[in-house]
């Protein structure tokens, strides 16, 4: 499209070694890999956050209780609500 001049040419061919080094990052939107772990690593700690906090807001559900809860190892008799048949009034 353009013509390159001799000036421009020589202007880009000669290169001091005392020039400081830089490279591009490849990026997307603006966003580098770097940012892209980041902003990930954040994403994934609020929503584990809010996982367990839904998770233990609904946890007093019979469904959730006994479908989700129980299944974990250490909650299958800590999450128990069965009533003994002595303290049953029927």
């Amino acid at each position: 499209m353009f013509s390159q001049t001799l000036r421009r040419a020589a202007a880009q061919s000669a290169r001091s070694p005392f020039a400081g080094k830089y490279a591009v990052n490849p990026h997307i939107s603006g966003i580098t890999l770097n940012n892209a772990i980041q902003y990930g690593s954040t994403a994934a700690a609020f929503g584990v956050s809010a996982g367990v906090f839904a998770l233990f807001l609904f946890g007093e559900v019979p469904r959730v209780r006994k479908d989700i809860l129980q299944k974990l190892p250490f909650f299958d008799t800590y999450l128990d609500r069965t009533v003994p048949p002595e303290d049953n009034p029927y």
